[in-house]
């Protein structure tokens, strides 16, 4: 096996079964077609069977399956039998390979060495082997992960707190290096019990987002401060501080608070930021009457045109079992647009088919100027599987098979004809490949980054 090829395959998802459905070959039985393509250099394959053999308790199986991976330096493979060995009681071997690769100064590998070494009781060493790399944001991590432990708390702020003072000015604002001191220094301070110097600290440094979340709202709700959490939400624009103080509202049962959050926010900067989770916080307790309203009001509002929000307001109108009426806005919409290419007029077909006609959702999608694309097909093969006609949604699909390999062979392994599936998933793109950088896969699969090897 080859480590770049590897990593151009997990990272492109190109010419290679995807996780979901290598979970879906097991499903039906075929373990051992997922075995020999494990051995073949199907990385998906071979995570799952040493998933499958660790649930079964055949440790051997599971590290022979990573062997030659692990041989070839590919880094996920050496992470995932550090994680076994760690799990299974053999922490030292698991130190003692993860060091192997740490000696190349990768943080990837220097990180969870440090992490391993705090858990087993090496704190103090892991701290030492990490300090040096604190400008690396995932060093940085690991650091503030075993500072505790090592009863380097102070020691890992006062770093952290060194690198803040050194940002520089860059386009109007200030640029630290690694860019999450401010966050982990904050979580020092709460650590410590220092709460009013986290809050301070976010405060100063403004607005950001840790995995997609206000770091600052999450923090003043951990710690019980509801009025200051209000307060903060009033005074924001992006409708996530508003969002964290209705899910606590709602997690104490108070439905009607968390409402009334997301409306006073709406009232103050506009509906664009909140009505979504607004929508679904109603959704969820039996108001989808009025979780339409709210997305209907915004469709129709001067930012409302955006396709994800009008494909929300037709999914919510089909689970409230009115499609004429998702349909009806649709044509509101078609009118102010001027226009209908098929990215809306998609949103009809599962409208269509909810009112009782989904043979004349798959006629209109066939009859569509772009009716014979890849991305239609996509859609028309679901609608005939969802009629229960899967060899017609094969016979649809099978002259897009450079564009639609992973939907192809799912109908393919439902019929039994596992070789062909694979043949079409591991065929070699003709085009070249999107750039690793977006970070997707055909299945929503997030890849990992590049070995350090």
């Amino acid at each position: 096996m080859d480590a770049t090829d590897l990593e151009f395959r997990a990272r492109t998802q190109s010419a290679a079964i995807p996780p979901a459905l290598v979970e879906r070959l097991l499903e039906l039985g075929n373990e051992e077609e997922v075995r020999q393509q494990a051995g073949r250099g199907e990385w998906r394959c071979a995570q799952a069977l040493v998933r499958l053999f660790g649930e079964r308790g055949l440790r051997t199986q599971a590290l022979e399956v990573l062997a030659p991976y692990v041989t070839a330096g590919w880094w996920p493979a050496v992470e995932t039998q550090v994680e076994l060995l760690e799990g299974w009681g053999r922490a030292e071997e698991a130190i003692a390979l993860c060091r192997r690769y740490a000696q190349s100064g990768e943080s990837v590998a220097l990180g969870l060495l440090g992490r391993l070494l705090g858990r087993h009781g090496r704190a103090d060493e892991a701290f030492g082997l990490l300090r040096d790399g604190v400008r690396d944001w995932f060093l940085a991590a690991a650091l503030v992960d075993v500072a505790g432990a090592a009863g380097e708390d102070d020691a890992a702020a006062a770093l952290l707190a060194d690198r803040i003072e050194a940002a520089v000015p860059l386009w109007g604002g200030l640029v630290v290096e690694p860019f999450n001191a401010v966050d982990l220094l904050a979580v020092i301070h709460e650590r410590q019990g220092r709460i009013d110097e986290a809050i301070a600290l976010l405060h100063a440094h403004g607005f950001a987002l840790v995995e997609g979340r206000d770091r600052l709202a999450d923090l003043l709700a951990r710690h019980d401060r509801i009025d200051e959490l209000r307060a903060y939400a009033a005074t924001g624009l992006h409708g996530l501080a508003a969002q964290c103080l209705a899910e606590v509202l709602e997690e104490r049962g108070d439905i009607g608070a968390a409402v009334a959050a997301y409306r006073t926010i709406g009232e103050q900067d506009g509906m664009s930021h909140v009505a979504v989770p607004l929508a679904r916080l109603l959704e969820r307790h039996g108001r989808g009457a009025e979780a339409i309203e709210v997305m209907r009001e915004l469709v129709e509002g001067p930012d409302g045109l955006e396709d994800w929000i009008v494909e929300f307001l037709c999914t919510l109108y089909a689970d409230q079992g009115r499609p004429r009426e998702g349909l009806a806005h649709l044509d509101a919409v078609k009118e102010r647009r001027a226009r209908e290419d098929w990215d809306f007029f998609r949103m009809r077909l599962p409208l269509i088919a909810a009112c009782g006609l989904p043979d004349r959702a798959i006629e209109l999608a066939r009859a569509h100027p772009e009716g014979d694309t890849w991305y239609a097909a996509d859609e028309i093969a679901r609608m005939l599987t969802a009629a229960g006609r899967p060899e017609k949604a094969r016979a649809v699909l099978e002259p897009h098979l450079a564009s639609t390999p992973a939907r192809l062979a799912e109908h393919l392994i439902d019929a039994g004809r596992i070789k062909d599936a694979i043949a079409a998933l591991q065929r070699p793109p003709k085009d070249p490949v999107d750039s690793p950088w977006t970070m997707t896969s055909r299945c929503g699969d997030w890849v990992s980054t590049a070995p350090p090897l």
